[in-house]
């Protein structure tokens, strides 16, 4: 798996972002899934292809249990970008738990309890819904003739940017703010944050940095401009910001040092920015001999 799929994981991975996820996205905000119900699962599988053995992976996988039985099993797929080939990627990694258990029973010589399986694909784009390819026979040109015969196989497919303010409501750990985002995004509206505290700060933002290609939400958390508690998407919002508004003026500030143009101070006081912001710049601006 690429960084990017990596950093995308790894907000959903926490108990509470994924039974939320589930909750409100499958049961319509009932607290049917319960974080401590849930354990992580294998997100390898294999098959074997051209005589050699492959590996493929889902995004986020778990187990859901009810006391000490395993009754169902979830997956994850994030998308930024319409598949056309989603439905074959999504029965291949169904298809192949279902392999692994039938595989598991025969090796103990007993039966196993057997458990379904459910896949999510998560998907973030804002420009456009996905609206087709969310079934195998839209991944073929079939024959009329052929169709009754061929076992169609849909996926769930959740367009997060259009999700209604309702449901967005509804989310009750980080991943509303995700959702917001992506939301506001697609309305093409400035997004100002939330004063909602986060709880998982850094998977957070290294999601939305990797889901937007923005790579300011992850700078601004490593960058170390953010307090260590209480952090919320306003304060983040503001921090990118100010950011922005200093690295657009860096440019000045290093000539005007590099010419001799005043004091630290006097500079501070021109491009209107607090002193020890120049002094940061100041301190990147090389000796002249």
């Amino acid at each position: 798996m690429g960084a990017k799929d990596i950093t995308e994981k790894n907000l959903e991975a926490f108990n509470d972002v994924f039974a939320d996820i589930v909750n409100v996205l499958l049961f319509k905000g009932n607290k049917i899934m319960k974080e401590k119900d849930l354990e992580s699962a294998a997100k390898d599988s294999m098959f074997k292809a051209d005589g050699k053995i492959h590996q493929q992976e889902r995004d986020v996988s778990k187990f859901w249990k009810n006391g000490e039985v395993r009754i169902s099993i979830l997956g994850f797929e994030n998308q930024t970008v319409q598949d056309p080939n989603m439905p074959l990627r999504v029965i291949s990694y169904d298809g192949a738990s279902y392999k692994q258990q039938l595989l598991d029973s025969d090796k103990e010589k007993k039966k196993k309890n057997l458990y379904p399986v459910v896949t999510l694909v998560l998907y973030f784009g804002t420009e456009e819904k996905w609206s087709t390819h969310k079934n195998l026979l839209s991944c073929f040109k079939v024959p009329e003739e052929l169709k009754p015969f061929i076992n169609d196989y849909k996926i769930n497919v959740f367009n997060i940017a259009w999700l209604s303010d309702k449901t967005i409501d509804m989310f009750q750990s980080d991943f509303k703010i995700v959702a917001k985002y992506f939301q506001t995004v697609r309305l093409k509206k400035d997004y100002k944050g939330s004063t909602e505290e986060i709880k998982h700060v850094d998977a957070l933002l290294k999601m939305l940095s990797a889901l937007t290609g923005d790579n300011s939400f992850e700078e601004v958390y490593n960058d170390g401009n953010l307090k260590k508690g209480g952090v919320t998407m306003c304060e983040v919002v503001e921090k990118i910001k100010n950011e922005g508004v200093i690295e657009a003026k860096a440019e000045i500030i290093r000539n005007l040092i590099e010419s001799n143009a005043g004091t630290l101070e006097q500079i501070a006081a021109w491009v209107k920015l607090p002193v020890k912001e120049v002094k940061k710049i100041a301190a990147k601006v090389p000796v002249q001999a």
